[in-house]
């Protein structure tokens, strides 16, 4: 993440199969973790030990998420926990695996994971659970597999993610014309759910009849393959208005290609981004406006909610609530998930220099 309120301190260890391992500790520096030195902290076995398994790493919409568990962390106490950020470096569901195998092995209280299939890692979510640890899908679910999870924290009310991402490319290409979505990878839950809420619109409100949905490219939320995904469609369809792409990797991606390819203003980009990546095309008019909620909230709420298991007895099932300090009081809805918001919020020229500082 290029701006951040929190200072990430963090060792990239590279191991076999192209995959890395984030071991981070607050306030801790990458040379006491080459040396072997230890820190002034009780022994870790003491501590609540909370993995957070993302989808893959040097994503910074997860980054971001990450400074929520930092923040919940050093208002509890730095001291009492141990935080481990761990995932793979290509968003693929079996490279997950190992991950939360070893925080199996650590004995982890609990496994934070945005999860890259909502069936592969169903198996291993049994195991984790058997051995007591609380596993928790967070910025999305698992749908059809929730029996294998505790609860899932959801950025926003996903039912909406849908209808507000198309009104917000028809509002942009005035309702008519072609576009194509930009999304992660072709098995994502989150990403499919709201695809198939923007076909649902396309197909059912009036209001979209003259707009086309071209093709559904899949950039596997790596910056590289998204931008040669965008790269493309220009290619592809010389007639394209816009691109939606419903990840932060794609439309940070495709707004470098509509702007070096001098499609500025004649291509519309939105989707779902990060004020800090987005500011500089929405100010340059790349991208009128993007979505999101506040991804730091999420790791956050995961924070309070271990904590009031393991020091107030909350159990994490429908209808138990626990707070969340600054945020206040959330509720296990019947599902199982949280909703950190209700709605997306919007970031356009008027407010993305205030929130380009935060995440």
């Amino acid at each position: 993440m290029r701006k951040s309120i929190f200072v990430i301190a963090a060792l990239a260890i590279v191991i076999a199969g192209g995959i890395a391992v984030f071991f981070v500790s607050k306030g801790e520096t990458p040379d006491a973790r080459i040396t072997g030195q230890e820190t002034n902290a009780p022994a870790e076995d003491e501590k609540i030990t909370i993995y957070f398994i993302p989808k893959n790493l040097g994503n910074s919409y997860f980054e971001a998420l990450s400074t929520g568990f930092y923040d919940a962390i050093s208002e509890l106490g730095d001291e009492k926990f141990k935080y481990v950020y761990a995932g793979p470096q290509i968003a693929e569901a079996d490279n997950q695996i190992e991950f939360v195998k070893k925080a199996i092995q650590d004995g982890a209280d609990a496994i934070f994971i945005a999860s890259n299939s909502n069936t592969a890692l169903n198996s291993v979510f049994d195991e984790a659970r058997e051995s007591g640890i609380r596993v928790y899908i967070i910025n999305q679910d698992i749908p059809g597999s929730e029996s294998h999870r505790d609860a899932a924290i959801m950025p926003v009310n996903f039912d909406k993610i849908g209808g507000a991402q198309i009104e917000l490319m028809g509002k942009q290409i005035d309702y008519e014309g072609s576009f194509a979505i930009l999304s992660a990878t072709a098995d994502a839950p989150d990403q499919n759910t709201w695809i198939s809420l923007i076909k649902k619109e396309l197909e059912s409100d009036p209001k979209y009849e003259k707009m086309e949905l071209l093709e559904i490219v899949y950039g596997d939320d790596q910056a590289d393959k998204s931008a040669s995904e965008a790269k493309a469609l220009l290619a592809k369809y010389p007639e394209i208005k816009g691109i939606l792409s419903p990840t932060t990797v794609g439309i940070f991606a495709a707004c470098n290609v509509v702007r070096e390819s001098g499609m500025t203003g004649k291509v519309k980009v939105t989707g779902l981004g990060l004020p800090s990546e987005m500011a500089e095309f929405v100010l340059d008019g790349t991208c009128e406006g993007f979505q999101l909620w506040n991804p730091p909230y999420e790791g956050y709420i995961g924070v309070y909610m271990v904590w009031a298991e393991k020091k107030e007895g909350f159990i994490p099932k429908p209808g138990a609530k626990f707070n969340a300090r600054k945020l206040g009081e959330y509720a296990i809805q019947s599902n199982g998930q949280i909703l950190t918001l209700e709605d997306p919020m919007l970031y356009d020229k008027s407010n993305i220099e205030k929130y380009s500082v935060l995440f």
